[in-house]
């Protein structure tokens, strides 16, 4: 009996080291339940843009808004800046994006977000993470009554997204679950 002890922890070794790297793992189910999500998330955070650049929203809403939208974003994650005016991209932190946003100096601005679809798959990171890449084309108009001024772009944007695996306590259990948090928004294009 004793011979066989060394066999039956090497063989439990085995299974729980390949149980572990599954457990790391999507399964395609999970992997179509993670991308509705980030798209889900993209969208929310298109909605949050167009509530926050409106110039009928009132300052306390829009500002409870920009905080329901940071927190679709990972720390430290950047959104891009760019004017058919200009040749150069900005890029600002998050808050900063939605504070700019809200300041424009129109009466009105009209934001609206189309064609959002992934344009990366999901791929493994060594950290363990995931990341891939949604592509969006934003439509931006805004209108000075009092001087006539129009201005209007198209741009197209990737924004990266990361999925992870966190844990959480619910009633003394932990649970692990996936979450998916939006990263930098970086510009590739824009034309008028």
């Amino acid at each position: 009996m004793k011979k066989y002890i060394p066999l039956f922890l090497l063989v439990f070794l085995a299974s729980a080291s390949i149980t572990l790297a599954q457990s790391n793992d999507i399964s395609p189910s999970r992997k179509q339940a993670i991308d509705s999500l980030a798209l889900e998330k993209v969208k929310d955070l298109s909605k949050y843009i167009t509530i926050i650049g409106s110039k009928e929203t009132q300052f306390s809403e829009a500002n409870r808004v920009m905080d329901r939208a940071e927190e679709l974003f990972a720390p430290d994650a950047e959104m891009g800046v760019s004017s058919i005016n200009r040749k150069e991209i900005a890029y600002y932190k998050v808050r900063r994006y939605f504070e700019r946003l809200m300041a424009l100096n129109y009466d009105r601005v009209n934001i609206t977000w189309y064609d959002i679809h992934y344009i990366s798959d999901l791929e493994r990171q060594p950290d363990g993470r995931y990341v891939g890449v949604v592509t969006v084309y934003q439509r931006f108009e805004g209108t000075s009554l009092e001087s006539g001024l129009n201005y209007r772009d198209t741009t197209k944007k990737d924004i990266t997204i990361y999925v992870e695996k966190k844990q959480t306590q619910i009633a003394g259990r932990t649970i692990e679950f996936w979450d998916v948090m939006l990263g930098d928004i970086r510009v590739t294009e824009t034309s008028a």
